[in-house]
């Protein structure tokens, strides 16, 4: 057990944490949504989403391999309602901790400001990071109605402490964060219309990215007539053989940490609960 978490449930198939093997995967959720702007509820996904991960088999049928990774399920940190910029250092020294174990860090949400911590630690402990950013959303705002921590800044608190970013599957975005983009560096943008026709492209993108990755997946970024519990659905999103495609050309590469945030359900069985599991399970596969 680390310190500030508790054990609500555990994902399916994670192993016990008094065996703790190095260079392993260890899962925490992160139970806050206090400044989400639409949809609330994500403060629930975790427990959600690791009760959805008992409908999967130990064989993935999809990539036609055993879930044979080690990973451990730690709980969820104890968050402070209401104060996003605590809750992100609760984050950061969670994830510190279990880089300290030498395991790399899973984050269930919870809203996407849950990223903000992670990918500081591991900014800090790397020294350098490519952020792949799957999101209907840039995410990119400089402050949300006054507040630099937020769902809406997370990439761009991400880019201030030298994150390269990949934006995948784009098609909501402020006239500001353009512009940003525009002007800055390090940005590369795969819109939604971009990963439906041309995946190939995609995939050359980041099978040739050097260094650490992380991996930070809003729910959003899901078509939302497949995965509609989420903050702030937006149509005309990516559907999920296009997600598998992406996690199994990443997991060739040297992916240090994974989130998946903005599951707003609020009932057991929830179709978007179901869909952020098969992603961690998809990706607890297909890793090595």
């Amino acid at each position: 057990m680390l310190l500030n978490t508790y054990e609500p449930w555990k994902f399916a198939f994670s192993g016990e944490n008094d065996e703790i093997i190095e260079n392993s995967f260890g899962i925490i959720g992160v139970p806050f949504d206090s400044t989400t702007s639409y949809h609330s509820g994500s403060r629930l996904g975790p427990i959600v989403v690791r009760e959805a991960s008992f409908g999967f088999e130990k064989y993935n049928t999809v990539f036609n391999k055993d879930l044979t990774t080690s990973f451990y399920d730690f709980g969820d940190i104890n968050v402070v309602p209401g104060n996003c910029e605590a809750t992100c250092r609760i984050v950061e020294d969670t994830v510190n901790e279990l880089l300290d174990l030498n395991i790399k860090p899973i984050i269930i949400g919870g809203e996407h400001s849950a990223s903000i911590g992670a990918i500081k630690a591991l900014i800090e402990r790397y020294g350098k990071l490519t952020v792949i950013h799957l999101d209907a959303h840039r995410d990119l705002a400089f402050d949300f109605v006054g507040e630099k921590y937020s769902h809406a800044t997370v990439m761009r608190r991400a880019h201030e402490m030298g994150a390269g970013l990949v934006q995948i599957g784009i098609r909501s975005s402020s006239a500001d964060e353009n512009e940003f983009v525009k002007s800055t560096y390090n940005v590369q943008t795969f819109k939604t219309k971009d990963v439906h026709k041309h995946m190939d492209a995609i995939e050359y993108y980041l099978i040739n990215i050097d260094g650490p990755i992380y991996i930070s997946i809003d729910m959003d970024v899901v078509d939302p007539s497949i995965a509609p519990s989420v903050g702030n659905p937006t149509p005309g999103g990516l559907f999920i053989s296009e997600i598998e495609v992406i996690i199994e050309t990443l997991s060739h590469k040297n992916v240090v940490g994974l989130d998946v945030v903005e599951t707003a359900a609020d009932r057991l069985g929830d179709n978007t609960a179901v869909v952020a599991a098969k992603i961690i399970y998809d990706f607890l596969t297909l890793v090595e």
